[in-house]
């Protein structure tokens, strides 16, 4: 356990708790400064105050902060979807609900768990214990192909693809509203939302830049179903720049807040990787693997397109 001392000076009276604690404390997240008062690992005057006490001049504050435990991430027989394996790769169709690696919250049920199961030891460990083998990386509810590296020479070789844009992934989505342009490119640059430290934001300033094409594939009369290209891959870089065009990707439940969800079967947004291709780490030979939609992708298009052919009669 490691224990800090303070004693509150003039100037810092009246601030918060909290607010205190974490400009002392410059390597502890806000979040983990609140848990430790909620565990009252934090006494001011040998009390335990909740995080919206306001200090005074000489309070004296003792922090606890117990040793952190050491995380372990377990195999679980978990089915997998596998469209290529060989010694050194596997390229894996995730399904939905599926999250990738273990993260507070999730740490089982995992695409890791599933991979240690199927894998055993053979995954790079470039990521560390919680993400093995993990290049590249797609969102809970977004079906499709990811590949996983099955030793450190090639995790390397396909993040350096990655990173030089010649890493191919080619997505689906419906998106609300019909586009007016049948295809297109946005750039901008994306970063944490500045209130919402959750979400991902288009910026004016700051952020990295994001690089996105897009193409219709079919116009309906209140949805569109698109192909999209990612020239690089930020997070949640596509369902940002689709709502930045005012067209957020069907379901999601985050940057397409207020938009109605019609399709009651459909859980989180309607978006697939369906195409990665890349360059393989040891033959040196440029492979692509697809992935056919998901039965929620293809039922909301029957249904989408039963309704355009019944409208255009």
């Amino acid at each position: 356990m490691t224990k800090y001392f303070f004693i509150v000076k003039n100037e810092d009276a009246n601030s918060r708790l909290d607010k205190f604690l974490c400009s002392q404390l410059k390597n502890i997240s806000r979040s983990h400064v609140q848990k430790l008062i909620e565990n009252n690992d934090v006494t001011v005057n040998e009390k335990c105050e909740v995080k919206k006490y306001k200090l005074i001049e000489g309070d004296k504050i003792i922090v606890n902060i117990p040793e952190s435990k050491p995380l372990e991430v377990n195999p679980e027989n978990i089915p997998l979807d596998i469209i290529y394996e060989d010694k050194d790769i596997i390229v894996v169709n995730k399904p939905k609900n599926m999250v990738v690696h273990p993260a507070p919250g999730n740490y089982q049920g995992t695409l890791v768990n599933a991979l240690l199961n199927h894998c055993k030891d053979s995954l790079s460990g470039i990521n560390g214990v919680m993400r093995p083998g993990i290049v590249h990386r797609i969102d809970k509810d977004t079906t499709g192909l990811l590949v996983v590296a099955k030793n450190d020479k090639s995790h390397n070789m396909l993040a350096a693809q990655i990173k030089n844009h010649s890493f191919t992934r080619e997505y689906e989505a419906i998106v609300n509203g019909s586009l007016s342009l049948a295809s297109g490119t946005v750039k901008t640059l994306i970063g944490r939302h500045k209130t919402d430290r959750k979400k991902m934001s288009v910026l004016n300033t700051g952020g990295k830049t994001a690089i996105t094409h897009y193409e219709v594939i079919q116009n309906y009369e209140k949805y569109s179903h698109i192909r999209l290209k990612l020239e690089t891959g930020r997070t949640h870089q596509i369902r940002v720049h689709m709502a930045y065009l005012g067209h957020p990707v069907l379901g999601d439940e985050v940057y397409g807040k207020g938009r109605k969800n019609e399709f009651l079967f459909l859980k989180g947004q309607c978006l697939h990787a369906k195409c990665l291709g890349f360059v393989h780490p040891t033959s040196h030979k440029y492979v692509c693997f697809t992935s056919s939609l998901p039965p929620y992708f293809e039922k909301i298009l029957e249904i989408l397109n039963q309704q355009n052919y019944t409208s255009e009669e």
